[in-house]
């Protein structure tokens, strides 16, 4: 097959999305050609994303494993709750991928994953100790996610125009 009868792979049929120049070339296909279209922000906000998906993730695990091991008062309830916890960290590593590929509808979970991060510290600063020192941690993560996923370099990049 030649270059120009070979498809394309998704991420280069996207209209603007990974290639750097207007031309035919697969050049910018690559990953340093991916990684320029990407700001600093959309990368510091899909990480923190990802970091909440998976602490979410092995939180549910860590419920199931425990309602497996332990004495819980209801076994079923504790399974269920586990996974769901799981299913919930699901979506935002979801989201944070979908944002390293700059496809945009990563953004609206990822933005609701980090704004839920606000009243999970609120209702942990009460508890004082390392609890409240959680709640900081959890408070300014969720602040620094939200800050670079609604970044307007963030915005141009999901939002570019389509060329042609």
């Amino acid at each position: 097959m030649t270059a120009e009868s070979r498809p394309k792979p998704a991420a280069a049929r996207r209209a603007g999305a990974v290639r750097t120049t207007a031309d035919d070339t697969d050049s910018a296909a690559g990953p340093a050609g991916a990684a320029a279209g990407r700001p600093t922000a959309l990368l510091v906000g899909a990480a923190i994303t990802a970091l909440e998906g998976a602490a979410l993730v092995a939180w549910g695990l860590y419920d199931m494993v425990a309602g497996l091991v332990g004495d819980p008062i209801d076994r079923g309830l504790t399974e269920f709750g586990g996974l769901l916890i799981v299913l919930l960290g699901v979506l935002p590593l979801l989201a944070g991928r979908a944002l390293l590929g700059l496809r945009r509808w990563g953004r609206s979970p990822a933005v609701l994953t980090n704004s839920i991060c606000l009243p999970v510290a609120y209702y942990m600063w009460p508890g004082g100790g390392a609890l409240a020192a959680a709640a900081v941690a959890v408070a300014l993560l969720g602040l620094a996610g939200i800050g670079a996923l609604l970044n307007p370099r963030v915005t141009a990049a999901l939002y570019a125009p389509a060329e042609g």
